[in-house]
Protein backbone atom coordinates (compact mmCIF):
# COMPACT_ATOMS: atom_id res chain seq x y z
CA UNK A 1 0.00 0.00 0.00
CA UNK A 2 2.83 2.46 0.90
CA UNK A 3 4.48 1.94 -2.45
CA UNK A 4 1.33 1.98 -4.09
CA UNK A 5 1.01 5.66 -2.49
CA UNK A 6 4.36 6.36 -3.47
CA UNK A 7 3.98 5.68 -6.91
CA UNK A 8 0.73 7.46 -7.40
CA UNK A 9 2.55 10.96 -5.54
CA UNK A 10 5.45 10.46 -8.59
CA UNK A 11 2.97 10.02 -10.83
CA UNK A 12 1.15 13.29 -10.13
CA UNK A 13 3.79 15.43 -9.61
CA UNK A 14 5.09 14.30 -12.88
CA UNK A 15 1.97 15.34 -14.39
CA UNK A 16 1.98 18.48 -12.53
CA UNK A 17 5.49 19.36 -13.89
CA UNK A 18 4.42 18.79 -17.65
CA UNK A 19 2.90 22.24 -18.19
CA UNK A 20 5.61 23.65 -16.67
CA UNK A 21 7.84 21.90 -19.05
CA UNK A 22 6.38 22.55 -22.00
CA UNK A 23 5.64 26.68 -20.69
CA UNK A 24 9.58 26.49 -20.52
CA UNK A 25 10.44 24.91 -23.74
CA UNK A 26 7.66 27.37 -25.33
CA UNK A 27 9.61 30.46 -23.98
CA UNK A 28 13.03 29.10 -25.23
CA UNK A 29 11.40 29.39 -28.84
CA UNK A 30 11.44 33.21 -28.02
CA UNK A 31 14.99 34.53 -27.09
CA UNK A 32 16.09 38.24 -26.80
CA UNK A 33 19.21 39.77 -28.36
CA UNK A 34 21.44 43.10 -28.15
CA UNK A 35 24.40 44.69 -28.77
CA UNK A 36 26.46 47.46 -29.70
CA UNK A 37 23.82 49.93 -30.82
CA UNK A 38 26.01 52.52 -32.32
CA UNK A 39 28.14 49.83 -34.85
CA UNK A 40 27.11 50.42 -38.45
CA UNK A 41 26.71 48.41 -40.20
CA UNK A 42 26.71 45.75 -37.80
CA UNK A 43 24.46 47.29 -35.98
CA UNK A 44 22.24 50.74 -35.05
CA UNK A 45 19.04 51.44 -33.86
CA UNK A 46 15.97 51.03 -36.25
CA UNK A 47 14.93 54.81 -37.26
CA UNK A 48 11.15 53.05 -37.91
CA UNK A 49 10.97 51.30 -34.25
CA UNK A 50 14.32 53.00 -31.78
CA UNK A 51 13.04 50.07 -29.47
CA UNK A 52 14.87 47.36 -31.99
CA UNK A 53 18.02 47.28 -33.79
CA UNK A 54 18.82 46.65 -37.26
CA UNK A 55 22.18 45.60 -39.51
CA UNK A 56 24.15 43.00 -40.75
CA UNK A 57 24.11 41.19 -37.45
CA UNK A 58 20.24 41.10 -37.19
CA UNK A 59 20.35 40.13 -40.98
CA UNK A 60 22.40 37.02 -39.06
CA UNK A 61 20.29 36.45 -36.13
CA UNK A 62 17.20 36.13 -37.97
CA UNK A 63 18.81 33.58 -40.47
CA UNK A 64 19.78 31.59 -37.89
CA UNK A 65 16.53 32.04 -35.88
CA UNK A 66 14.64 30.68 -39.37
CA UNK A 67 16.88 27.67 -39.46
CA UNK A 68 16.39 26.46 -35.99
CA UNK A 69 12.72 27.61 -35.74
CA UNK A 70 12.79 29.86 -33.01
CA UNK A 71 12.16 33.67 -32.56
CA UNK A 72 14.89 35.87 -31.71
CA UNK A 73 14.05 40.08 -31.53
CA UNK A 74 17.54 41.96 -31.38
CA UNK A 75 16.41 44.51 -29.02
CA UNK A 76 17.81 48.22 -27.87
CA UNK A 77 18.60 47.91 -24.50
CA UNK A 78 21.32 51.40 -24.10
CA UNK A 79 24.96 51.87 -24.75
CA UNK A 80 27.28 49.43 -25.49
CA UNK A 81 28.87 49.24 -21.89
CA UNK A 82 25.11 48.61 -20.74
CA UNK A 83 23.98 46.29 -23.29
CA UNK A 84 26.96 43.86 -22.15
CA UNK A 85 25.99 44.25 -18.79
CA UNK A 86 22.12 43.56 -18.89
CA UNK A 87 23.63 40.03 -20.63
CA UNK A 88 25.47 39.03 -18.19
CA UNK A 89 23.03 39.57 -16.14
CA UNK A 90 21.03 37.61 -17.91
CA UNK A 91 18.14 39.87 -18.42
CA UNK A 92 18.74 39.66 -22.24
CA UNK A 93 19.83 35.55 -23.80
CA UNK A 94 22.89 36.66 -26.28
CA UNK A 95 24.99 39.27 -27.80
CA UNK A 96 24.98 39.65 -31.40
CA UNK A 97 28.61 40.52 -32.27
CA UNK A 98 31.49 40.87 -30.03
CA UNK A 99 35.32 39.59 -29.54
CA UNK A 100 36.28 36.77 -27.35
CA UNK A 101 38.06 38.33 -24.07
CA UNK A 102 39.22 35.75 -20.76
CA UNK A 103 37.21 38.68 -18.60
CA UNK A 104 33.99 37.75 -21.18
CA UNK A 105 34.44 34.23 -21.21
CA UNK A 106 33.70 34.65 -17.21
CA UNK A 107 30.82 35.44 -18.18
CA UNK A 108 29.10 34.36 -21.10
CA UNK A 109 29.26 31.20 -23.81
CA UNK A 110 30.61 32.00 -27.16
CA UNK A 111 29.29 30.34 -30.55
CA UNK A 112 31.95 29.35 -32.78
CA UNK A 113 33.46 29.84 -35.30
CA UNK A 114 33.21 33.74 -35.50
CA UNK A 115 30.64 34.74 -38.34
CA UNK A 116 32.77 38.27 -39.42
CA UNK A 117 36.19 39.51 -39.00
CA UNK A 118 36.49 43.35 -38.46
CA UNK A 119 39.60 45.36 -38.14
CA UNK A 120 40.16 47.99 -35.32
CA UNK A 121 41.28 50.63 -36.63
CA UNK A 122 43.79 54.06 -35.06
CA UNK A 123 41.81 57.27 -35.93
CA UNK A 124 43.48 60.51 -36.29
CA UNK A 125 42.86 64.59 -37.03
CA UNK A 126 44.22 64.44 -41.06
CA UNK A 127 45.67 67.61 -40.22
CA UNK A 128 47.62 66.49 -37.34
CA UNK A 129 48.28 62.44 -37.27
CA UNK A 130 51.58 61.07 -36.33
CA UNK A 131 54.03 58.60 -37.41
CA UNK A 132 52.56 54.69 -36.39
CA UNK A 133 53.26 51.28 -37.80
CA UNK A 134 53.38 49.27 -34.26
CA UNK A 135 51.48 49.46 -30.96
CA UNK A 136 54.65 51.05 -29.51
CA UNK A 137 54.38 54.19 -31.34
CA UNK A 138 50.73 54.31 -29.41
CA UNK A 139 52.86 55.21 -26.18
CA UNK A 140 52.94 58.92 -24.97
CA UNK A 141 49.83 59.49 -26.39
CA UNK A 142 46.52 60.59 -25.55
CA UNK A 143 43.70 57.96 -27.09
CA UNK A 144 40.47 57.16 -26.89
CA UNK A 145 38.03 54.08 -26.32
CA UNK A 146 34.92 53.00 -25.36
CA UNK A 147 33.33 52.05 -22.26
CA UNK A 148 34.00 48.09 -22.23
CA UNK A 149 35.26 47.75 -25.38
CA UNK A 150 37.74 45.31 -26.82
CA UNK A 151 40.33 45.16 -29.16
CA UNK A 152 41.09 41.68 -29.01
CA UNK A 153 42.96 40.20 -25.59
CA UNK A 154 46.54 40.46 -27.05
CA UNK A 155 46.14 44.18 -27.77
CA UNK A 156 43.67 44.58 -24.69
CA UNK A 157 46.59 43.31 -22.43
CA UNK A 158 49.38 45.77 -24.41
CA UNK A 159 46.47 48.99 -23.65
CA UNK A 160 46.01 48.15 -20.08
CA UNK A 161 50.40 48.09 -19.50
CA UNK A 162 51.38 50.59 -22.45
CA UNK A 163 48.80 53.12 -23.30
CA UNK A 164 46.95 56.12 -21.79
CA UNK A 165 43.29 55.67 -23.00
CA UNK A 166 39.84 57.66 -21.85
CA UNK A 167 36.83 55.32 -22.21
CA UNK A 168 33.61 57.19 -22.91
CA UNK A 169 30.32 56.16 -23.71
CA UNK A 170 29.80 55.95 -27.39
CA UNK A 171 31.99 56.77 -30.28
CA UNK A 172 29.79 60.24 -31.44
CA UNK A 173 31.84 61.75 -28.35
CA UNK A 174 34.89 59.58 -29.10
CA UNK A 175 35.44 61.47 -32.83
CA UNK A 176 34.23 64.48 -31.06
CA UNK A 177 36.64 65.07 -28.64
CA UNK A 178 39.27 64.16 -31.17
CA UNK A 179 38.06 67.00 -33.53
CA UNK A 180 38.58 68.66 -29.97
CA UNK A 181 42.03 67.94 -29.89
CA UNK A 182 41.53 66.72 -26.30
CA UNK A 183 42.73 63.53 -27.57
CA UNK A 184 45.45 62.15 -30.17
CA UNK A 185 43.62 59.04 -31.31
CA UNK A 186 40.53 56.99 -31.14
CA UNK A 187 40.58 53.46 -31.39
CA UNK A 188 37.28 52.39 -33.31
CA UNK A 189 36.53 50.12 -35.88
CA UNK A 190 36.99 50.33 -39.73
CA UNK A 191 33.41 50.37 -41.03
CA UNK A 192 31.63 51.51 -37.68
CA UNK A 193 34.06 54.67 -38.23
CA UNK A 194 33.53 55.18 -41.62
CA UNK A 195 29.92 55.10 -41.13
CA UNK A 196 30.16 57.65 -38.30
CA UNK A 197 32.11 59.98 -40.03
CA UNK A 198 29.97 60.14 -43.11
CA UNK A 199 27.03 60.79 -41.05
CA UNK A 200 28.88 63.50 -38.93
CA UNK A 201 30.35 64.70 -42.11
CA UNK A 202 33.57 64.68 -41.11
CA UNK A 203 35.24 62.43 -43.46
CA UNK A 204 37.87 65.17 -44.96
CA UNK A 205 39.11 65.97 -41.14
CA UNK A 206 39.68 62.35 -39.82
CA UNK A 207 42.06 59.54 -41.58
CA UNK A 208 42.71 55.90 -40.34
CA UNK A 209 46.38 54.81 -40.06
CA UNK A 210 47.51 51.53 -41.40
CA UNK A 211 48.13 48.49 -40.14
CA UNK A 212 44.91 47.54 -37.75
CA UNK A 213 46.03 47.45 -34.20
CA UNK A 214 43.85 44.08 -34.49
CA UNK A 215 41.19 42.23 -36.69
CA UNK A 216 39.29 39.97 -34.64
CA UNK A 217 36.33 37.40 -34.96
CA UNK A 218 32.67 38.46 -34.13
CA UNK A 219 31.14 36.54 -32.25
CA UNK A 220 27.52 35.37 -30.47
CA UNK A 221 27.75 34.63 -26.97
CA UNK A 222 25.07 33.27 -24.86
CA UNK A 223 24.47 34.40 -21.53
CA UNK A 224 25.89 32.12 -18.10
CA UNK A 225 22.69 33.26 -16.58
CA UNK A 226 20.21 33.29 -19.87
CA UNK A 227 17.41 30.37 -18.49
CA UNK A 228 17.77 28.90 -22.01
CA UNK A 229 21.59 28.78 -22.27
CA UNK A 230 21.69 25.20 -22.28
CA UNK A 231 24.01 22.30 -24.09
CA UNK A 232 21.70 21.70 -26.98
CA UNK A 233 20.75 25.07 -27.66
CA UNK A 234 24.73 26.39 -28.38
CA UNK A 235 25.36 22.67 -30.64
CA UNK A 236 22.49 24.16 -32.60
CA UNK A 237 23.86 27.73 -32.73
CA UNK A 238 27.26 26.09 -33.23
CA UNK A 239 25.76 23.92 -36.16
CA UNK A 240 24.24 27.10 -37.29
CA UNK A 241 26.84 29.17 -37.51
CA UNK A 242 29.71 27.15 -39.01
CA UNK A 243 27.50 26.52 -42.03
CA UNK A 244 26.97 30.57 -42.43
CA UNK A 245 30.58 31.94 -41.78
CA UNK A 246 31.76 29.08 -44.56
CA UNK A 247 29.53 30.84 -47.37
CA UNK A 248 29.16 34.52 -48.56
CA UNK A 249 26.04 35.58 -46.94
CA UNK A 250 28.02 37.33 -43.89
CA UNK A 251 29.99 39.65 -46.61
CA UNK A 252 26.90 40.23 -48.43
CA UNK A 253 24.63 41.65 -45.02
CA UNK A 254 27.58 43.90 -44.72
CA UNK A 255 27.74 45.50 -47.71
CA UNK A 256 23.67 45.55 -47.86
CA UNK A 257 23.87 47.18 -44.17
CA UNK A 258 26.32 50.03 -45.03
CA UNK A 259 24.13 51.01 -48.45
CA UNK A 260 21.42 50.66 -46.05
CA UNK A 261 23.20 53.20 -43.20
CA UNK A 262 24.36 55.88 -46.19
CA UNK A 263 20.33 55.68 -47.35
CA UNK A 264 19.64 56.11 -43.83
CA UNK A 265 21.78 58.92 -42.66
CA UNK A 266 22.64 62.29 -44.58
CA UNK A 267 25.70 63.54 -43.90
CA UNK A 268 25.30 66.03 -40.98
CA UNK A 269 22.55 63.85 -39.22
CA UNK A 270 23.67 62.52 -36.30
CA UNK A 271 23.25 58.66 -35.67
CA UNK A 272 20.52 57.75 -33.40
CA UNK A 273 21.45 58.32 -29.42
CA UNK A 274 21.45 55.40 -27.22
Amino acid sequence: MLERCRWRCCLLSLILLLPMAAMAADDCRHLTATGNPEYPPYLWRDPHNPALLVGANVDLLQHVARQLGIDIAVVYSGPWSRAQEQVRNGRIDLLAGLFITQTREQTMDFIKPAFLTTASMVWVRRDDGFAYVKWDDLKGRSGGTLVNNSHGQAFDDFASANLNLEAVPSAHQAFEKLLHKRNDYVLFERYPGMALARTLGVEHKLQMLEPPVSAEGLYLAVSHNAPCNVAELRQRLAASMQEVAAGPLPAQWVMHNLQRWRSQNEPGTLPGKP
